[in-house]
């Protein structure tokens, strides 16, 4: 059970890395369940990824309740409604487009409900 948690730990930080230049892949979920997979199979991991300067600060912004950053959240829902968007024009199936969209409206519905971080300027 170990290997699988670390190796589903590594992807997920994987697809996560890939997440910061691609805006189809959400970067936090997938670093989220890195930190939780790691947290299960290896303290070392856990502590590289949390207290890593590039990717910690999205797990422990989140984690600490701190909520998300007021730009993260426009440009992630921003982003979003574009992808699907552009999914629902080339995909012509009916219940394909209405996944699609409930499924923005209700990570859109979960983004503005987190508290928005305030960061000191």
């Amino acid at each position: 059970m170990r290997c699988l948690l670390l190796a589903a730990g590594w992807l997920s930080v994987a697809l996560g890395v890939v997440g910061i230049f691609l805006p189809v892949l959400p970067t936090t979920p997938f670093l989220l369940l890195a930190a939780a997979c790691f947290a299960r199979s290896s303290p070392r991991f856990h502590a590289w990824l949390v207290h890593h300067p590039k990717l910690g600060p999205w797990i422990r912004d989140y984690l600490s309740g701190e909520g998300i950053p007021l730009k993260g959240k426009v440009y992630a829902i921003g982003l979003m409604w574009a992808s699907i968007g552009l999914s629902c024009y080339l995909v012509p199936l009916f219940w394909a487009r209405v996944f699609m969209l409930t499924s923005a409206v209700l990570v859109s519905a979960y983004i503005l409900k987190q508290k928005t971080l305030q960061r000191p300027d």
